[in-house]
């Protein structure tokens, strides 16, 4: 069993309890996450419906029998489970490799608990390392770049990529980190941006983690 694995194997554990006709998942998107959605598949545990940051995921939990449910008809999840590209020790995570950024923050938002599930490795003091995703509206981008340019970051392109949304991608490296919030409510300011990767307005409420050989909440 690998770190990733062992993450979700340790949040289903945490959640397992808490499963009923009536409850409500949230879950995300990626190589975590889908482990999640294994072990899911696996214990089959009992609930009224999932809401997914993604088609693929909501694909996954369709063939494992689950009833897919829109968020506009079902209120906030339970319980929203997510991994991250990076964490730091405030709970506040970069997001977004996927390209599901906007609808994973639309969840995790509308949860009333939001564990994030990491392998060790994507633990950090500073975000940086890791390009946060930026959402944008098509005929937008081109000034959305100029705008981020300004701030003095780098932006890039991720060509021939769509969000489930319609909208395109800008990764951006070398933004200020200093303070997340600020940095993350200045980009979802400019015209034209949707949603970014930053996770700092709705941070995770539980982080685990997992090198491999132990897995343990981040405090």
């Amino acid at each position: 069993m690998n770190s990733k694995e062992k993450a979700a194997r340790s949040a289903y554990e945490k959640i397992q309890s808490k499963f009923h006709k009536d409850f409500i998942l949230g879950i995300g998107t990626g190589s975590t996450t889908n482990y999640f959605i294994e072990i899911l598949k696996e214990e089959n545990p009992e609930m009224k419906c999932f809401v997914s940051s993604s088609i693929a995921s909501s694909n996954l939990l369709k063939d494992a029998g689950y009833d897919d449910a829109e968020l506009n008809d079902v209120g906030g999840p339970d319980v929203y489970v997510d991994g991250a590209d990076e964490v730091n020790t405030k709970f506040e995570a970069i997001k977004g490799g996927g390209g599901a950024l906007t609808r994973e923050k639309i969840i995790a938002s509308a949860s009333k608990k939001f564990i994030c599930i990491v392998d060790d490795s994507k633990i950090v003091k500073k975000f940086g390392n890791f390009p946060v995703a930026v959402e944008v509206i098509p005929m937008a981008r081109s000034y959305v770049s100029r705008q981020i340019v300004a701030m003095g970051c780098r932006p890039t392109y991720r060509i021939g990529f769509v969000t489930d949304n319609g909208n395109q991608i800008i990764d951006v490296l070398n933004l200020n980190f200093d303070v997340p919030y600020e940095t993350e409510m200045k980009l979802n300011k400019i015209p034209g941006v949707v949603e970014n990767g930053i996770f700092s307005a709705r941070k995770a409420d539980v982080v685990i983690v997992s090198d491999g050989e132990r897995t343990y909440e981040l405090e």
